[in-house]
């Protein structure tokens, strides 16, 4: 059994959907039930990799039968949920920050001890006062005066080279051989309180409003108007590929998944307006 890191880079506003809603928002964002923390569900990157796999035999090797089959194995690759990493939000100075919060980079921590890599940053700074935040001591964007302006919310900055450690890990991996995109992270990254975070999931992800046209009147149909919620473009989540010997080898499955995440894919609902054009990057391995 052999497992990867992957991460999901979103290019344009990221729907991952969990049918209706029941509040304000008609179709809202997957979450977590116990953290309200968003999530794109493995079986959404699995479901797209399986349909650009051409090859019947490999297709079925790598991500199991076709469920019309009576073939009865299962796939050698299973895919964990992808879990927010880094969430794009409005600055004040700097146009955007990468914001994060500690809980986040622990969990992540945690998922990367599960594969085997080098050079791996373990420092998190404790955020713990709402009115504080930790960006890179390497040197920050999104700092004026002291102080970082997130939406509404108006907090100091600290700089911490560990930050920027972590931005540069994480750059290497999610923008490999693209120093400007790596630079940028590093110079836009914000850790604030897992409480700061938690309000910035209810302020900062897109809320759109979609309506639905009459054909011979041109205007609104009845029960024609409704709210959707997505995740910003430059969202980054992260997750595990575990690889198991089961049809196809680690090695195998790990160069078919490869192959086919070279050029971006849609991921999440509505992808005919745009939605879920997505880069996903596979590192690391035992």
């Amino acid at each position: 059994m052999q497992s990867r890191l992957v991460f999901v880079h979103a290019l344009s506003p990221l729907h991952a959907g969990t049918g209706q809603g029941v509040g304000v928002i008609d179709l809202p964002i997957a979450r977590e039930k116990a953290t309200g923390l968003p999530y794109l569900p493995g079986s959404s990157i699995k479901g797209v990799l399986r349909d650009a796999c051409h090859d019947k035999k490999m297709r079925a090797d790598v991500f199991g039968p076709d469920p019309a089959s009576d073939l009865g194995f299962a796939g050698s690759a299973s895919f964990s949920d992808l879990r927010l990493l880094l969430l794009p939000v409005r600055s004040v100075i700097g146009t955007f920050a990468w914001v994060t919060s500690p809980y986040i980079l622990y969990r992540f921590l945690r998922d990367v001890d599960c594969i085997v890599m080098t050079d791996v940053p373990s420092e998190v700074p404790e955020a713990s006062e709402h009115h504080r935040c930790f960006v890179s001591a390497q040197g920050s964007s999104i700092v004026e005066n002291g102080k970082v302006l997130l939406e509404e919310l108006d907090l100091d900055a600290e700089a911490s080279k560990c930050v920027g450690e972590m931005a540069e890990w994480i750059g290497k991996r999610v923008f490999p051989g693209e120093s400007e995109w790596q630079r940028m992270l590093v110079q836009r990254l914000c850790i604030v309180s897992d409480d700061v975070l938690s309000f910035l999931l209810d302020t900062a992800t897109e809320i759109f409003s979609r309506i639905r046209m009459q054909e011979d009147a041109k205007t609104v149909a009845k029960g024609g108007l409704w709210y959707e919620e997505a995740l910003p473009a430059e969202t980054i989540l992260s997750g595990i590929i575990v690889a198991s010997p089961v049809k196809a080898t680690p090695d195998q499955v790990f160069a078919t998944i490869e192959h086919l995440t070279r050029k971006p894919l849609q991921l999440g609902g509505k992808a005919s307006v745009g939605r879920g054009l997505c880069r996903v990057t596979v590192v690391g391995g035992n």
